[in-house]
């Protein structure tokens, strides 16, 4: 996988900071859970609340935030 990154917190693909259960990016108590857009819609559902509190755009998340693009 090229540009990958890797968390501190996944040991042996299993995720030392939520019960040691198999790591998923975005999961609920991941670090990255409600900070970025996911490709997957269910993992955007902290993200939208967090944004509606603050009185942000929660309707639509940009798809392509976290994508990288050629053009």
């Amino acid at each position: 996988m090229s540009g990958s990154w890797g968390c501190p917190h996944e040991l042996n693909d299993r995720c030392s900071k939520v019960n040691d259960l198999p790591c998923d990016p975005g999961m609920k108590g991941c670090v990255l859970y409600g900070r970025f857009v996911f490709a997957n819609e269910d993992k955007n559902q902290r993200l939208r609340q967090k944004q509606a509190r603050s009185g942000g755009s929660a309707a639509s998340p940009d798809p392509h935030a976290c994508r990288d693009t050629e053009d």
